[in-house]
């Protein structure tokens, strides 16, 4: 006779991608009216967000000023943050550095030149190094004739879900006001030198960090904006 233990795993195992995707999905529609995100310098123009791994969530909450396509990872766990960004109207392409990189990069590419769409690619996943920018977005914005923002979120509240992962993602949970700052638009030109593209990448990576200090110094001013 099957032990009740055994049944539980077949269920897990048959039915719990699912349920988790379906309490995520809930999860995310739910913090999209109860959690708020002031957007502070949120770019004119068409642009691809560089966002850390970490900070995604805060993309979904500016959606409603332009719409946005991030390529999110062909993972289980992409798989459900996916279905959970279509449900609050966020776009996705799938694909990751190791798995279908490439044509996710072209996909994102096409929407982005054809689209009225910003792009945004998290700049140290899908594993890290944590906040370390990888030099894909720079190859991409080349492409596609599109400038990059840097832009990161913070809250001093302790209202997260906090996941034991390589960049310590963190969930807003009801009631948390984020801010979410974005610099200034880097050009990307058609033709670079190597050391170019690594100049780039270093001031994209520096920029970050300098957003973050300002705003984790400057949250309570930027909140009152």
């Amino acid at each position: 006779m099957e032990s009740l233990q055994l049944k539980f795993r077949r269920f897990r195992k048959k039915y719990g991608f699912e349920l988790i995707s379906a309490f995520v999905i809930a999860l995310f529609k739910l913090e999209k009216i109860f959690y708020t995100c002031k957007c502070i310098n949120y770019p004119k123009e068409k642009c691809i967000f560089a966002l850390w791994h970490a900070h995604q969530c805060g993309v979904f909450s500016c959606n409603m000023y332009k719409k946005t396509c991030i390529m999110v990872s062909n993972s289980q766990d992409g798989e459900i943050i996916s279905r959970a960004a279509n449900a609050v109207g966020v776009e996705t392409v799938r694909g990751s550095q190791n798995r279908g990189g490439a044509k996710a990069s072209l996909e994102l590419i096409k929407r982005i030149k054809e689209d009225d769409v910003n792009g945004a690619l998290t700049i140290d996943g899908p594993r890290g190094p944590n906040r370390v920018v990888k030099k894909g977005i720079i190859e991409i914005a080349r492409m596609a004739n599109t400038p990059i923002v840097p832009a990161v979120y913070w809250s001093p509240q302790k209202r997260f879900l906090q996941f034991n992962s390589w960049d310590k993602f963190r969930f807003p949970l009801i009631g948390t006001k984020l801010v979410m700052v974005f610099g200034d638009p880097i050009p990307v030109k058609e033709e670079m030198t190597d050391e170019e593209i690594e100049q780039i990448r270093k001031q994209i990576e520096d920029k970050m960090h300098e957003l973050y200090k300002d705003l984790k110094e400057n949250y309570k001013k930027y909140l009152k904006q």
